[in-house]
């Protein structure tokens, strides 16, 4: 029997602080963090805002240290310290995984705070990758109070499983402006 997946997921903010917002997948209603500017229909890399738009869903990467092996539809790789993510416009390898070290800008994906034990790639800017259009938006666990992100979607730690879970290779994010 072939597992079902969610279509969608949906992301509206909030008309009080569009810094915040509601995220809808299924059954599932949780609140989550957007970019520190908002939501764009143009985005730019470093302009902090989340773009708009519906986008299907990459790789999943996750702390095996931190968490074990989650269930979901994509693709899976645990993390190592040596992960990164290529932000640097000038760069061939821009908005895509890269292998620390790297002379170019760059996030890295073992990150201290532990908002990223969980990264879902947003395939923002993709076939083609447009340089300076914005990189490494993700999915990813939100900070205490749901601090604004640099322009990802954030979501509590407690949910993310059931999240993962509900997800697969069709499962598209709309996010709303």
């Amino acid at each position: 029997m072939t597992r079902r997946f969610l279509d969608r997921i949906t992301v509206f903010p909030s008309v009080l602080d569009r810094r915040r917002g509601r995220l809808v997948a299924g059954s599932i209603v949780v609140p989550c963090a957007l970019g520190r500017t908002g939501q764009t229909r143009t985005k730019r890399e470093g302009d902090g805002a989340t773009p708009v738009g519906s986008f299907a869903l990459g790789q999943v990467f996750y702390r095996s240290d931190q968490l074990s092996r989650p269930r979901t539809g994509l693709p899976l790789r645990a993390t190592r310290q040596s992960d990164g993510w290529c932000d640097d416009p000038g760069d061939r390898r821009y908005n895509r995984r890269v292998t620390l070290p790297v002379p170019s800008s760059h996030e890295m994906l073992w990150r201290e705070d532990r908002v990223y034990d969980v990264v879902v790639d947003i395939a923002w800017n993709r076939g083609p990758i447009r340089r300076g259009r914005g990189s490494a938006i993700f999915l990813h666990l939100a900070r205490p109070g749901f601090e604004p992100t640099a322009g990802c979607v954030a979501v509590d730690r407690a949910v993310i499983a059931r999240l993962l879970a509900a997800i697969g290779p069709r499962t598209r994010i709309v996010i709303h402006g």
